[in-house]
């Protein structure tokens, strides 16, 4: 029987006509890929609720998960908070699987077969990523002097989502010219002339954006050439960060752009609504920030625009380097695991200190950040200290009229998916993204989020919102699920077990 050939073996066609070079690396990286995709795989299906998962049943040698159709899959045990790739091989009614695509497709679960595709292209396009690095290149002591240099250095993408480099409709060759981790000397941003009358823009627009009468709007050169299928006189050269469609100019600001492609969970465009929240929401920020004596910085939006479609839209944001001074630097939380810091239990400590106070102290007042570790960065000094944060990308948190009001505040005009009452759900947004996702990831472990969360809390002013966090279980968007739940709208949610419980704090 014929079979198509595997997103592995098509990567390896294309590389060999693109960058033949990287060939004999990218094979060399491709059993710990699979291994970095299976440990993450293995993590949702032991923690997430996955309707076919009727039992998990822990033993000595693992965890064996009793499946509905009466099928067993065996595994190692699951900490939900560990980073490492420590799963090789998981066992499906005794049959060893090495390659989460094959388990996927095998398990053979409703809407299975989309995941399974994802997953391989996502364990292909990791294997790329590490095979395009320089042995040495990011060593821990070695500190980047700009700052699209720290978004560089994060390689294997979302510490936890099995779909961590899956970049569909992605070449070799768009791959290696645009993603960060392959460290491109630029991409040369599109500029797309639109009548300033067909336009919304909120707050200012540039007069170096503008021509006439006619606003130039950034376009990422993927999307130029697949979804608007335009081209565009060549404009702003720039760095790409680590969500791919947000560029650093040199000297100037962060470039927002629109991205119609599905990375990791989303399909990553511009709504028209963001667009037009972007002036308020970023005035809203300034004043939330003033709140943290000093303790949190947000970037501010210096203008957004769009040409009334989520495909063509931009957002102009000043750069977080900005809010370093002299001897600091401001590094992202996702870099911070290519340092040596995280390895200090006093600093991981310090650290979480730092991130609880601002995140609970922002949630006791009616904010709840997406704080993650893209959003989130830590200023730090010379030394190396933790001293400040920094939050970029308002888009997705979210705001209780009701706190505000207690506290004297009165509610902006925001979108309102952006606003709610809903306590599980203001704990939800910040506690799934800071605790199972910034400070988790940087911990790398169970044990060692544990130790720093303990030594945190006791420094943090009591609220209901700390007894909830130190209580009851972390929650976690469950990632793998809401993939394999096509058309049921909004977030899906697991519960992980809270360390600080689990291990006795």
């Amino acid at each position: 029987m014929h079979r198509p050939p595997t997103a592995e073996a098509e990567l390896a066609a294309d590389l060999a006509a693109v960058r033949p070079a990287l060939g004999t690396r990218f094979a060399a990286e491709l059993p710990g890929a699979r291994a970095a995709v299976l440990t993450r795989l293995w993590r949702a299906l032991a923690h997430e609720p996955l309707p076919w998962v009727v039992r998990r049943a822990p033993a000595r040698d693992g965890l064996t998960l009793h499946l509905a159709d009466g099928r067993r899959l065996h595994g190692p045990h699951a900490d939900p908070y560990a980073t490492a790739a420590s799963v090789r091989a998981v066992r499906l009614d005794g049959t060893a699987y090495d390659d989460a695509a094959r388990l996927m497709t095998d398990l053979a679960v409703p809407h299975g077969g989309g995941l399974a595709a994802e997953l391989a292209h996502s364990t292909a396009s990791l294997a790329l990523s590490r095979a395009g690095q320089e042995p040495g290149a990011a060593g821990p002591k070695e500190w980047p002097a700009h700052d699209w240099e720290w978004e560089q250095r994060v390689v294997d993408g979302h510490p936890y989502h099995p779909n961590c480099r899956s970049r569909p409709g992605f070449s070799v060759a768009e791959q290696l010219a645009y993603g960060p981790e392959h460290r491109p000397p630029a991409v040369r941003l599109g500029l797309l002339p639109v009548p300033a009358d067909e336009c919304l823009v909120s707050g200012g627009w540039p007069d170096e954006l503008r021509d006439g009468h006619r606003l130039l709007i950034p376009v990422h050169p993927w999307q130029a050439a697949h979804v608007l299928k335009r081209s565009c006189a060549s404009g702003l050269a720039a760095h790409p960060l680590m969500s791919l469609r947000t560029l650093a100019v040199p000297g100037g600001p962060h470039v927002k752009t629109a991205l119609s492609a599905r990375l990791t969970s989303s399909v990553r465009d511009i709504s028209v609504g963001s667009v037009a929240a972007s002036a308020a929401l970023s005035v809203f920020a300034e004043a939330v920030a003033e709140r943290t004596d000093g303790l949190l910085h947000m970037t501010r939006s210096l203008g957004a625009v769009t040409a009334d479609s989520p495909d063509l839209a931009a957002v102009l944001r000043e750069s977080p380097a900005g809010y370093a001074g002299p001897g600091e630097h401001v590094v992202p939380v996702a870099a911070l695991a290519t340092t040596a810091l995280p390895s200090s239990p006093g600093w991981l400590a310090d650290f979480a200190r730092l991130a609880l106070t601002v995140g609970l102290r922002l949630l006791e007042q009616g904010v709840a950040l997406e704080a993650h570790g893209q959003n989130l960065l830590v200023v730090l000094s010379a030394s190396g200290a933790p001293v400040r944060l920094v939050y970029r990308d308002l888009a997705d948190i979210r705001v209780s009229p009701a706190r505000l009001a207690r506290h004297g505040v009165a509610a902006p005009e925001l979108p309102a998916r952006i606003l709610t009452d809903d306590v599980t759900a203001l704990r939800r947004k910040l506690f799934g993204s800071l605790v199972a996702g910034a400070l988790a990831a940087t911990a790398g472990s169970g044990e060692a989020l544990g130790t720093a969360l303990a030594a945190a809390v006791r420094e943090v002013p009591d609220s209901g919102d700390l007894r909830a966090l130190r209580e009851e279980p972390v929650p976690v968007k469950a990632l793998t699920l809401m993939r394999l739940s096509p058309g049921v709208p909004g977030d899906r949610w697991a519960r992980l077990p809270n360390p600080l419980v689990t291990q006795g704090f």
